[in-house]
């Protein structure tokens, strides 16, 4: 996985609440076993018309949002199923930072063991960004590191992240890299059972 420590990037917001993890990547589309190949089906009922043609009145589907990184959308954002493949479509269609006001906490952990950001921030500041997105192209600043956002119009706002996350997505480890930092103490106690 990529680390990520500061991300500037274009948002793209999706001013809507409850967006379940079915939404996010359709059932029919959960065949695959690799990670690669989601980003395609992303919100596939939503962009797509039943002949397969792009509809013009969803508006990730606008041009103006093309190469968008972080996405904005409201409360209890990743709801439903526990579903992996939720993440997996996000990161493969280019997201990297997901914000909103609330997250069903086993997509929050989904992401960080993919490598997205999530962060929380209060109503009235997702309200802000959405609305600065929705006028015109709009870029945020993401620093994990010192966990905080900003953009150049004066924006600014901290989050809260869990020691264990920030640490994983600071270094770009999953469970298998976490794993494998301690292979010295592994082999350690292995050899010491023999």
């Amino acid at each position: 996985m990529q680390p990520i420590r500061i991300h500037k990037g274009l948002v793209y917001p999706l001013n809507r609440a409850n967006i379940d993890t079915d939404q996010i990547i359709p059932k029919q589309f959960l065949k695959r076993i690799e990670r690669q190949g989601f980003g395609q089906f992303l919100f596939y009922h939503w962009r797509f018309k039943d002949d397969g043609s792009l509809r013009e009145d969803f508006n990730l589907n606008d041009p103006k949002f093309k190469g968008a990184s972080i996405l904005v959308a409201g409360e209890n954002f990743g709801c439903g199923s526990s579903r992996e493949h939720a993440p997996w479509a996000l990161q493969d269609y280019g997201f990297n930072i997901v914000i909103a006001p609330s997250f069903a906490d086993i997509f929050k952990n989904n992401c960080v063991k993919n490598g997205i950001l999530s962060v929380q921030l209060t109503d009235e500041q997702v309200q802000e960004i959405v609305n600065r997105a929705e006028q015109d192209s709009y870029q945020l600043t993401v620093n994990l590191e010192e966990q905080r956002i900003y953009d150049n119009q004066g924006f600014e706002a901290s989050f809260d992240i869990s020691p264990y996350s920030k640490e994983m997505l600071l270094n770009g480890w999953d469970d298998i890299a976490i794993t494998l930092n301690i292979e010295d103490k592994i082999r350690e106690f292995e050899t010491a059972q023999h």
